[in-house]
């Protein structure tokens, strides 16, 4: 579809969502319903399809086959491939002695001197794009394990630029010592040259000298301008370098011939000069045509920005069968997901939980037509975010489902209780999924690569599960009942709230709460940096498939005694099929172990599956930044919160947020894990998460309040957990149905995730239920403060809005 029609059928969803969600007519929302999920599922299939690379059989003239692109983009870790963080170290003005400020011009040309580099590899699609001011993440699909060390060599050499002089006879020798009528004069090589003229690449062939005449190292300045004559260079060389750019160019002028710019042996332009030598160290290339894109490349490549070796600060590599494993474990704990959460929601929940399924159905295939029109890229953590999306999308339903059970059991009429239903649920479920968005939208602002990828996922996710809970159930709901295919709904209802008092025993869930918190905080401190992976504190992570499953930890650690390496961490990972040995180790040793192992364990098999490399100085940022998400994904729930509730209500959800991280966290140290930027992406999920459960009991508090129920605060408090624990404990075993999955098919690469994530649901849920409000409760009983009062006035001011 062309983007004008993209465009054009954009802007009519937004319309009809408009229309939807702003009328009152039954049939009107049924029809309106209709037309969207029909729309919008036609449309995201014929965007998501073919997923994948379709070979159709026929060649091209050149005798390639014709593939037809697929258009799910899969990430590296899935594919298979390494990607480099490069840093530019800023060259040397040898005017001053201080180094030159790193400028847009100069990453661009760095850009184009590794693309040139990496293109020399043959392999496709390679991504190179910037990363802040003075990086670079070079990104190569398909890269063969052998050519890694070829490849960071690559990239890690030396540009040199060079002026040389073009023989004053070239065009008459060129082509005669090509067909063999003369000879090549010593000193000299016939090099190719490519220019754009008339927007077509054009070669010629120059004979240049083999010796540089001067260095690029001299010059000082170069800059692209525009005068009437059109665009052009300008150059400025030091002292010693402008002296001999003057003899240079007399020799020019007096011969008739030209200057050869040369970057990485390859010639870039070939001037020649028309108004005599040019002396006073400065200089300008101009005429024959240039364009703005050859001036500013030109330029460019004159600063030399990769004149000084640049540091590879980061390195991550991934084989191409470990991307296979990873497909096939993803969509195994996909799959297993899914049956055991539409396995419960039918069982459950009977005619509703199919409607359920119908809407699930929908919501992946919404979450996938996204990812293909945007052109997201599919990462491990993507997966991740898909699987985690499959419990968040029933959570939605489980919360209309059981508000329906109320209303029926008020008296009212199924259409009414229907009706009833999805009007007062849609406000938790906005508050709920919008919180969860927060800190996904901070993961996607500061995150890069893979997690980034989970925070695409999860956003997209959201978005999707709540089109289909609140749209396409309810016009599935509304059809049934216009032509009587139901009469009733009937439901299991296992969970029963009723009597329980939660509040009056605070004190001992805080005291149980501060406890843990204690015990959490003593274990991390006691292992001290072994709480942090390479991510944060740099070095190297090898992981390496054995062939024979019985290899243990201290047999790999035994061999590598010989080495003494230091703080070497392993680890070992065993699935149905295969066993993973994963080694931590101090920065740029991870070839050295693999050689040790493959050579004293050869009884192994090991083969390498996985290999990252970190530097201290990107570890420490990520430190930084990953401190960073999560304050602003606290102080975005603690504003959202205010905003939707009331300030007492947002102490609350911040303590058990923090109660949740600490305990998270804690119980991930008791079990020797380490952080990583991917535990990140879990510990802000878990956040998110943590306060979806919170805002559910929080809303039947503040309606309680709202409505003038009698009793004391407490009273309502107590009330309000108990008419929705039953819903709060089916969102999170909802949840951890398909994350279990992912704990238990995802694969080694995500079974650290996914634990946290289970670790997490367990004691988000907890807070939520005995947590939460009783903080509510104790802040807002401080001084002459009175919840009750501060609702209502709240309620008074929205409506005033």
């Amino acid at each position: 579809m062309s983007p004008i029609l993209t465009f054009l059928f954009g802007l009519l969803l937004l319309v009809l969502f408009g229309w939807y969600f702003f009328t009152d007519s039954d049939r009107v929302k049924r029809v309106l319903g209709t037309v969207l999920t029909v729309l919008l599922v036609a449309f995201c299939l014929q965007s998501v399809s073919p997923p994948r690379d379709v070979d159709t059989g026929k060649k091209d003239a050149k005798g390639k086959p014709i593939i037809i692109p697929g258009k799910i983009h899969l990430g590296l870790d899935l594919q298979g491939g390494t990607s480099f963080l490069i840093r530019l170290d800023p060259p040397v003005d040898t005017t001053t002695g201080s180094r030159k400020t790193i400028t847009k011009d100069m990453v661009e040309q760095a850009m184009e001197a590794f693309r040139k580099r990496v293109d020399e590899f043959g392999v496709s699609e390679p991504i190179i794009t910037p990363e802040g001011t003075d990086r670079i993440l070079v990104q190569i699909p398909g890269l063969n394990p052998e050519k890694i060390e070829e490849a960071r060599e690559q990239l890690r050499k030396v540009a040199k630029l060079e002026f040389r002089l073009v023989n004053p006879q070239s065009s008459r020798l060129v082509p005669a010592i090509e067909s063999g009528q003369e000879v090549l004069p010593p000193g000299y090589t016939i090099q190719p040259m490519e220019a754009e003229r008339g927007g077509k690449a054009v070669e010629s062939r120059l004979l240049i000298k083999k010796k540089a005449d001067l260095l690029g190292e001299r010059v000082t300045r170069a800059g692209a301008y525009l005068d009437a004559s059109g665009w052009g260079v300008s150059m400025e060389f030091d002292s010693e370098g402008g002296q001999k750019f003057g003899e240079l160019t007399k020799q020019v002028y007096e011969e008739h011939s030209q200057m050869a710019i040369v970057l990485d042996g390859k010639i870039i332009s070939a001037p020649g000069v028309t108004h005599g030598a040019i002396w006073g160290a400065k200089a300008q290339i101009s005429g024959g045509n240039m364009s703005e894109k050859e001036a500013r490349g030109l330029a460019s490549a004159l600063q030399n920005p990769l004149q000084t070796p640049v540091v590879i600060e980061e390195e991550r590599s991934a084989s191409s069968t470990l991307g296979a494993d990873s497909i096939k474990s993803g969509i195994t704990a996909g799959v297993g997901g899914l049956i055991f959460v539409l396995i419960f929601v039918v069982i459950y929940y009977r005619f509703a939980g199919l409607v359920a399924v119908v809407g699930l159905i929908v919501n992946i295939i919404v979450l996938f037509g996204l990812m293909a029109m945007l052109n997201f890229v599919l990462t491990l953590p993507g997966i991740a975010g898909v699987i985690l999306t499959i419990g968040l999308a029933v959570d939605a339903n489980v919360l209309i489902y059981e508000r329906l059970r109320e209303e029926m059991a008020a008296g009212k009429s199924l259409g009414a209780a229907v009706s009833a239903a999805y009007e007062k649920a849609f406000s938790v479920i906005f508050d709920a999924n919008a919180t969860t968005l927060i800190t996904a939208g901070i993961l996607f602002w500061l995150a890069s690569g893979p997690v980034k990828g989970f925070a695409v996922t999860l956003i997209l996710g959201i978005i999707a599960s709540v089109f289909s809970a609140m749209v396409v159930t309810r016009m599935l709901f509304s059809w049934a009942l216009k032509f009587d295919i139901i009469k009733k709904v009937s439901m299991l209802h296992l969970i029963s709230g009723q009597g329980f008092d939660f509040m009056g025993r605070r004190r001992l869930w805080i005291s149980l709460s501060v406890v843990l918190i204690a015990l959490s905080m003593g274990v991390f401190g006691l292992r001290g940096e072994k709480n942090f992976g390479i991510d944060f504190k740099g070095g190297d992570l090898l992981m390496l498939q054995a062939a024979d499953p019985l290899v243990s930890e201290g047999d790999v650690r035994e061999a590598l005694k010989a080495i003494d390496l230091g703080d070497v961490v392993i680890q070992k990972e065993s699935t149905v099929d295969a066993t993973y040995i994963s080694i931590r180790s101090p920065e740029n040793t991870s070839a050295k172990v693999e050689e040790q192992l493959v050579k004293a364990m050869p009884k192994a098999g090991f083969s390498e599956h996985k290999r990252d490399h970190v530097g201290t100085l990107v570890g420490g940022e990520m430190a930084k930044s990953s401190l960073m998400a999560l304050g602003l994904g606290a102080l975005g729930i603690l504003l959202f919160v205010s905003l939707r509730f009331e300030f007492s209500f947002a102490i609350g959800a911040l303590v058990a947020l923090l109660h949740d991280i600490v305990i998270t966290v804690g119980v991930f140290a008791l079990f020797g894990r380490e952080l990583s930027l991917v535990m990140v992406g879990a510990i802000l999920t878990i956040a998110g998460y943590s306060i979806n459960d919170t805002i559910v009991v929080y809303d039947r508090i503040r309606e309680g309040l709202k409505s003038g129920r009698s009793g004391s605060v407490q009273s309502i408090m107590n009330a309000s957990i108990n008419e929705t624990l039953s819903r709060t404990l089916l969102t999170s075993g909802c949840t951890l149905l398909s994350v279990a999955a992912l704990f238990f098919f995802g694969g080694p690469v995500l079974h650290d995730f996914a634990f946290a994530i289970l670790i997490g649901i367990v004691v988000g849920t907890y807070s939520s239920i005995f947590i939460a409000s009783p903080i509510v409760l104790w802040w807002s009983q401080r001084g002459d403060q009175n919840l009750r009062n501060e609702v209502r006035r709240g309620s008074e001011q929205q409506a005033i809005v």
